[in-house]
């Protein structure tokens, strides 16, 4: 993509408006434009991020056997009301409209009522199970209060997994198989140093949920971390008798503020129940299917990330989920440096190279500079009479203080080898 091109600027001023990190940064740098309290659109650049999230997100729930699908946003009353969780007073963020004929429709929420209804259809024996659908989606929270920019939203993405099995065993199993899936996903958008499995309130369901927290001063949990065994606590289960159950020592646990990037949950049968969601087993008898829950927020891991992994220019992102690898700059009006730049960005591109080209002619050289890092693609290159009087082009990586100059060989060499 070539910078000319880009329909989007970046601002110098932050928002008067947003107080958190993440949103200045990504409103900025030109991510996502703010419609209101809670509500972001996701701009080309921002989409770019939030697609290579999606992608990682998944191939992990692939390799654990998910099988993606996708629900409807509009939910149907009467499957809520088998629940009890269509009521306001048992659940109150709800947005609710009507359709012309005035029947009354709910917008998701969250999604596990949607996939015990539709599941019901399809699931008769033991042999049906187990089953991991999930999808992608847009989710709407009326909340009171939207705070923490694309942290907490009254619209947000997110993937949600459900798991569907025929006894706790089978659950069991795929459970501890999730833990290591989000693992995998947490360390592959760049934060699995930060982010620990969490041990929550596990309601009527199981002793323990789990959450995966990140720590960051921005965060609205507190949690109790054991660094070297790489597990937390969160406060609301924090206490003598959890301690000991874990096997930790109070001394060694450090608090600290954190995000929830991501939980899971056992659910037991109380979505399978009011749908009679069963199966019938190899004796022929009927029992009810046994349910999990596996979420994650994508824009919520994206403003994570930006409030863990930037710095006073900006944000730097890693190469996973970078919208390119290379910030390619051609410095000056010189023609040999524009034909110079504009031949290495084509090939560049030829080889498969992400790059985004900030070929602008009247922007100055130090307004380059600053929007790179604010932007936070992980490598920059600038071509300028310099650089090529020295022989080649000048390559920094955004956390790099200094650049070196390399030759075209080196650098498509450096820019092709897999981080």
């Amino acid at each position: 993509m070539k910078q000319s091109q880009l329909f989007t600027k970046t601002k110098k001023e932050s928002p008067a408006d947003e107080v958190s990190l993440n949103a200045e940064l990504l409103i900025r740098a030109g991510y996502i434009n703010k419609e209101m309290a809670g509500v972001y659109s996701y701009l080309p650049l921002g989409l770019k991020v939030i697609k290579k999230i999606e992608n990682i997100i998944r191939e992990e729930m692939d390799k654990i056997g998910g099988i993606e699908m996708r629900t409807s946003v509009f939910q149907n009353k009467e499957v809520w009301e088998k629940s009890n969780r269509w009521d306001d007073e048992v659940v109150d963020n709800w947005f609710k409209t009507k359709l012309k004929n005035g029947t009354e429709v709910g917008l998701s929420f969250t999604n596990e009522e949607a996939y015990a209804d539709i599941l019901k259809q399809y699931i008769n024996s033991y042999k049906d199970l187990p089953v991991y659908p999930y999808d992608f989606k847009n989710i709407f929270r009326n909340e009171a209060r939207s705070k923490s920019g694309i942290l907490r939203g009254r619209e947000f993405y997110w993937k949600a997994l459900y798991s569907f099995s025929k006894n706790d065993e089978e659950h069991n199993i795929f459970y501890e198989k999730s833990k290591e899936a989000y693992k995998n996903i947490f360390r592959r958008v760049g934060i699995g140093h930060l982010t620990y499995l969490t041990f929550a309130s596990g309601g009527t369901f199981s002793k323990f949920s789990h959450e995966f927290q990140t720590v960051t001063s921005a965060g609205e949990d507190l949690i109790y971390v054991d660094p070297n065994k790489g597990i937390a606590i969160n406060k609301e289960v924090y206490n003598d008798e959890v301690i000991e159950s874990l096997g930790l020592k109070k001394e060694e646990l450090v608090e600290n503020k954190a995000v929830e990037v991501g939980n899971i949950f056992s659910l037991g049968t109380k979505f399978s129940a009011p749908f009679e969601l069963k199966y019938k087993d190899e004796n022929g008898e009927e029992k009810l299917v046994i349910m999990g829950s596996y979420g994650i927020g994508l824009g919520r891991l994206m403003g994570t990330v930006v409030e863990v992994l930037s710095d006073d220019k900006g944000i730097i992102w890693p190469e996973s989920i970078a919208p390119f690898k290379v910030h390619l700059l051609s410095l000056g009006g010189d023609e040999n440096v524009r034909n110079g730049a504009e031949d290495l960005y084509n090939k560049l591109k030829e080889r498969g190279i992400e790059v985004l080209f900030d070929d602008r002619a009247d922007t100055s050289a130090g307004e380059k500079f600053a929007d790179s890092d604010l932007i936070g693609i992980p490598y920059r290159v600038v071509v300028s009479k310099r650089s090529l009087a020295d022989g080649g082009f000048e390559v920094k990586k955004r956390t790099e203080v200094q650049g070196k100059i390399i030759n075209e060989q080196e650098l498509i060499g450096l820019l092709e080898t897999k981080n």
